[in-house]
């Protein structure tokens, strides 16, 4: 296999950490300590690249010392000590810190423990005002030992599952904190989901509280929920409570209790000590070819594997500001709130990332002194396109670091990031799963920034590309594997009792070795391009593609909004590879920006990319959380039934998969 769009050499990258900065970075204190105490490469003076790289393979050939370290240097609490770090590493099944007991609220609240801490912000929550309010180390914790003393008098047990069908709140954290602290399993779903789309969640796991709004408000508009959530109650029938959060003011519906009433109790909160590998939350799935996967992340493996990411890839600690763009629906929501584990104040925003104008996101970080800004790099695109000019007519000067994940940040917008926001500026385009909770790589602090780039593979990620054979492969494409465990792995699937829905995700092709499902490039100088899913990739003439690869060429241009690109495989052995766009207000397809198109592609990327039609639709269709839907808009296009194609609850707008069911008869 060979890569069809090779990592283009940069010698001078766009950003460098300067001495000060690397020295300051905690994962270059941590290495030193980790040289010192436990056998790890010294950093090396004057050269950060051989530093992080002789870290990262200290990090994956020697796992346990890796992973004692971090336990030691970030000081977890156990309630009852641990044999080993790894019983047994196959995969899948590997055993982290057999006979450990701990408990994750405690390490998220700790920060309340200490006097000079106690009253600084743990939350700031801004709505669509913009207004940030806030909630201290001491306040959270209150509430959360009141909630957990209510969830407990509920009958809530370890093991139990909790529910929220709520927006990017405080009291979503609070419900989240108050169910790991008894022991119980949190689970939620954002409120835009639609009844079928929670049900299908919900109902697998079978929740006994579920913590529900009236409503939210989004794009200016107030958005009712109360008859969804009746619909909720009547499909959840293990329910023994629903607490009400009234965001609208609304009263509670009958049967339901009060939010004010389960935390206005000044209590302190009481952790349940749950073995390493006890179910903390479940998280799904996008679902689009079926029922989402209900993926069960454990208290220990998140919480050593989040100490790890925020503190020493994110360098997040006391007096940080972390913000991200994120929903409940979203595994980058949970990443956010362990933002409290380093001591860090968690930005929560809810509303619209477009409201009232497309510089939304630049303001709340003004207006919450936001040091670590994470978004999506769609979002850049669009305010790239939009003229937005954050750098200039915000003050920003805090932020030292913006994050994007959801898809690849395309060129054009690291450029963007460099000009508009600051030159200064650590731009750390990251990529992971909800499968993991993390990332596989990303930021590093102490390394440069190349364009199109993900710094490098994270530590304890023994991150490679492999060839259709199973041989690693440098500066090639190939695909993503993981080839030792690591901690966040999910403990299994809810309802999987034999373990083979989890095998068959993960196991199947590399059997032992975790396979992503991402096209990947690992550069020979350590740094990582991603493609776009392998699952869904374009294959002309036995030459493999990324779709990322022509959605970042062909959305440059002004006049195209969005994209998704397919390949058909045909009963006569042909292929057929059509390219969706969503055109600009005001943009036609005519000859000149179809020959424009297929210009911009065959010269950014090459013939083989040009597709074979350029077809105008609606509006391109995602998941809920965002994600382009490329696999289900396949499956139609080669003739499967709409029903059996994708699962309709997974979608943000099903109607838009109509056109390609249409295109799919026209076409027969």
């Amino acid at each position: 296999m060979t890569s069809t769009q090779q990592p283009a050499p940069h010698p001078e990258p766009l950003w460098r950490p300067g001495a000060d900065r690397i020295a300051r970075a905690r994962v270059t204190r941590f290495q030193a300590w980790a040289a010192e105490h436990h056998g790890a490469p010294a950093p090396a003076p004057g050269d950060p690249a051989a530093s992080y790289t002789a870290l990262h393979h200290w990090s994956v050939t020697e796992l346990e010392r890796f992973w004692q370290a971090l336990v030691e240097y970030c000081d977890v609490r156990f309630g009852s000590p641990y044999r080993r770090v790894l019983a047994d590493p196959a995969m899948p099944g590997a055993r982290w810190f057999p006979g450990a007991t701990l408990n994750y609220a405690e390490h998220a609240l700790r920060a309340a423990e200490d006097p000079a801490r106690a009253d600084e912000p743990a939350l700031l929550h801004v709505d669509e005002t913009h207004e940030p309010r806030t909630v201290t180390f001491r306040e959270l914790r209150r509430q959360v030992g009141s909630l957990a003393e209510a969830l407990r008098r509920l009958g809530v047990r370890p093991g139990d599952r909790v529910s929220g069908y709520l927006p990017n709140i405080p009291e979503a954290v609070v419900a989240l904190l108050a169910t790991a602290a008894v022991g119980a399993v949190w689970t939620s779903c954002a409120p835009d989901f639609g009844a079928r789309s929670v049900l299908d969640r919900f109902q697998q796991v079978e929740p006994v509280v579920l913590f529900t709004v009236d409503g939210y408000h989004y794009g200016g508009k107030r958005h009712d929920r109360t008859a969804t959530v009746a619909e909720l109650r009547t499909g959840l029938p293990t329910l023994r409570a629903v607490v009400h959060v009234p965001l609208l003011g609304t009263p509670a519906p009958e049967g339901a209790l009060e939010w004010t009433e389960l935390t206005s109790a000044d209590a302190e909160p009481v952790f349940e000590q749950v073995p390493f590998e006890h179910p903390l939350w479940v998280l799904y799935s996008s679902g689009t070819t079926g029922l989402p996967k209900a993926i069960v992340q454990s208290q220990g493996g998140i919480l050593v594997e989040h100490l790890k990411q925020l503190f020493l890839h994110c360098d997040l600690g006391p007096g940080d500001r972390f913000f991200w763009y994120t929903s409940t629906g979203w595994m980058m929501w949970n990443f956010l709130v362990s933002g409290l584990l380093v001591g860090t104040t968690v930005v929560l925003y809810d509303g619209s990332p477009g409201h009232p104008d497309t510089a939304a996101q630049w303001r709340v970080a003004e207006r919450t002194g936001t040091t670590f800004l994470g978004t999506s790099a769609a979002y850049v695109m669009a305010c790239r396109k939009a003229g937005v000019h954050p750098g200039h007519d915000l003050d920003l000067s805090r932020v030292r670091c913006v994050a994007t994940t959801g898809s690849p940040l395309p060129p054009d917008g690291f450029r963007w990031l460099h000009d508009e926001v600051a030159e200064d500026l650590w731009i750390a385009s990251v990529s992971g799963g909800t499968d993991v909770c993390s990332c596989f790589a990303g930021a590093v602090p102490t390394l440069p920034v190349h364009i199109g780039e993900l710094q490098a593979p994270c530590l304890g990620t023994d991150l490679q590309a492999w060839d259709a054979h199973g041989k690693p492969v440098t500066d090639e494409v190939g695909e993503l594997v993981v080839t030792r465990p690591m901690p966040s792995m999910p403990v299994r699937f809810w309802n999987d009792p034999d373990g083979s829905r989890y095998h068959e995700s993960y196991f199947e092709m590399f059997p032992g070795v975790w396979r992503h499902g991402d096209w990947i490039t690992l550069t020979s100088r350590g740094s990582v391009v991603i493609h776009g899913r392998s699952d869904s990739t374009l294959n002309r003439q036995g030459v493999r593609m990324g779709s990322a690869d022509i959605y970042e060429a062909v959305e440059r241009l002004p006049e195209i909004r969005e994209s998704l690109v397919v390949g058909i495989e045909q009963a006569d052995g042909g292929y057929w590879m059509p390219l969706f766009v969503h055109l600009a207000p005001g943009a036609t397809l005519d000859d000149a920006l179809l020959a424009r198109i297929k210009t911009t592609i065959r010269e950014q990327l090459s013939p083989r990319h040009v597709p074979d039609e350029v077809i105008e639709v609606p509006a391109v269709p995602h998941t809920l959380t965002g994600k382009r839907i490329e696999v289900p808009v396949k499956r139609l296009l080669q003739g499967t039934p709409l029903e059996k194609a994708v699962n309709p609850g997974s979608v943000d707008n099903p109607e838009l998969l109509r056109f390609y069911e249409r295109l799919a008869h026209e076409r027969s």
